[in-house]
């Protein structure tokens, strides 16, 4: 099919109206969505792993969070145990962490010969100063490190709304940056991006990045189901942009911030415009509810959901 990237927000919008009524596909199209995509979690999870291979199908792959104050050695200790679940590792890395060159290749070394790991993503990390050489991913991918050390794909941050510290102008020339970094160092590219409520602003990053010749894959980050007030709590810490009044856009009551909220909105938007090529899939953000959201993607994989009158779907 032929793709929109390049094309005006408004003639893709356009587009996306097109496909509405093909509505028989869109069942399909979901449920591939949740077969093929990631999940977070954090060390506190790693209790929940065994249980968590009845909902996740082997190779599924798993991204390991870095909490405050948590060591390098609780991110290996983590990522080895969900290789040893039958799932794929992706640890987080915030560079401005990393206190030396040695402290990078010895966490490379043992997250790829002790962990079995294939993949990192690299984040900069929400702190006011590097505690090393590395204030910019960028300045790690300059290095070469990671294919030193025999990683052969990446992860990268996205932020489709920007980023309430840095300019939008500063966010999108970084993310130029580290693609073709990440490019000319041969490396497989993922852009995973900060969650939103909306699918527009991802639909119209992406496309952006794809007419200005970014060839990584682009995959959207999703907030898994959880109470509206949870979901506040963390848009709020995380900075998350414009779309965060979708959250306050439906609830009458104060009742119901207490109720549960899904990405079955947002998903089912995406899913309606997955012709357009603009991007390749979707990852879940757990906030603490690990195993409630593998649930979740089991439902959803196996198609046990039906279609709204809402523009969701109920699970």
């Amino acid at each position: 099919m032929r793709s929109t990237w390049g094309v005006s927000n408004r003639e893709g919008r356009m587009k996306q109206r097109q496909v509405k009524p093909a509505m028989l596909i869109e069942p399909g199209v979901i449920a591939q969505l949740a077969r093929d995509s990631s999940i977070e979690m954090n060390v506190q999870d790693v209790p929940d792993l065994a249980a968590s291979r009845e909902l996740l199908p082997a190779g599924k792959k798993v991204y390991v969070s870095h909490l405050p104050k948590q060591t390098w050695q609780q991110t290996l200790h983590a990522c080895r145990k969900v290789r040893e679940a039958g799932f794929d590792p992706v640890p987080h890395v915030p560079v401005r962490l990393l206190t030396s060159e040695r402290e990078l290749d010895d966490l490379l070394k043992g997250a790829v010969s002790e962990s079995g790991v294939q993949e990192v993503l690299l984040i900069a990390g929400d702190y006011p100063k590097a505690a090393g050489p590395y204030p910019a991913v960028a300045d790690v991918l300059k290095q070469g490190k990671l294919t030193q050390h025999g990683l052969g794909r990446i992860s990268l941050a996205g932020h489709p709304e920007g980023h309430p510290k840095v300019s939008l102008t500063e966010i999108r020339r970084a993310e130029h940056e580290k693609a073709q970094l990440a490019q000319d160092a041969g490396l497989q590219t993922t852009f995973l991006t900060q969650f939103f409520f909306e699918a527009q602003p991802f639909l119209d990053w992406s496309n952006d990045l794809r007419a200005n010749g970014v060839q990584a894959r682009l995959v959207a980050g999703l907030a898994g189901p959880a109470s509206i007030a949870t979901l506040f709590r963390y848009a709020v810490r995380c900075g998350v942009g414009p779309s965060i009044r979708a959250l306050g856009a439906r609830p009458s009551s104060l009742v119901k911030l207490i109720g549960d909220h899904g990405p079955e909105r947002v998903i089912r938007d995406l899913a309606s415009t997955t012709h357009n090529e603009s991007f390749n899939g979707i990852h879940l953000f757990c906030f603490g509810g690990f195993l409630r959201t593998c649930a979740w993607l089991k439902r959803v994989s196996d198609g046990n959901f039906k279609l709204d009158d809402q523009r969701g779907f109920v699970v």
